[in-house]
């Protein structure tokens, strides 16, 4: 039997490239590890307001890092319903953003010589000589790369502390988890998932 096969169509070769591209987003996200969040916050938590985003005093609020997670908590607040203005325009909420990245590097405990023995063995293949090559091409063990994420929500003009939250989330350098912009959304979307959260409560958002 002769199969025919029909030239792909320019539509086709886009489908096919939106599928691929799909699938390696989900890939992605399958990728990254939860997020541990505790949330804190009075009886009478805001809502739907106006709120400037700025830097906790010490963090330096002109940085790229700063910036990645300032625009990662703008969009978490605008989806949980406040109205984000301009940095240094009047609001009656003010979110004050820290951010802290640490690096726990394992120690190496396959330091030992390396051993390449060959001995008989009892199988057929290769005439009854067996090779066994005990060597790790593993590589060192991956450092662990630990984001956290913490917003304070306050009235603007007393400075009164409504609502706070932290967030953390580890994983593997060289992940995607790992990676500055993907850490910070991850975080700020888990931080202000289910708004306001119930005070003292931690939980695990996926």
């Amino acid at each position: 039997m002769i199969h025919r096969f029909l030239p792909l169509r320019l539509s086709d070769v886009r489908y096919l490239g939106l599928a691929v591209g799909l699938a390696l987003l989900s890939g992605c996200a399958a990728s990254i590890a939860p997020v541990d969040v505790t949330r804190f916050h009075v009886g009478n938590v805001p809502r739907g307001e106006s709120v400037a985003v700025v830097a906790t005093p010490g963090v330096d609020g002109s940085s790229i890092e700063y910036r990645t997670y300032a625009n990662a908590v703008r969009t978490a607040l605008t989806r949980s319903g406040f109205a984000v203005v301009d940095a240094g325009a009047p609001a009656p909420l003010i979110a004050s953003i820290d951010y802290a990245t640490t690096i726990d590097r394992p120690v190496d405990t396959r330091g030992k010589p390396v051993s390449v023995g060959v001995g008989g063995s009892t199988g057929s293949y290769g005439g009854g000589l067996g090779v066994g090559i005990g060597i790790d091409l593993s590589g060192p063990p991956k450092a662990i790369i630990a984001s956290r994420l913490a917003v304070q929500l306050r009235r603007g003009p007393s400075g009164e502390a409504l609502w706070e939250g932290r967030a953390e989330t580890r994983a593997k350098e060289g992940t995607p988890g790992a990676q500055p912009g993907i850490a910070a959304g991850k975080l700020a979307d888990a931080l202000f998932r289910d708004y306001p959260g119930q005070s003292g409560a931690t939980i695990t958002v996926k």
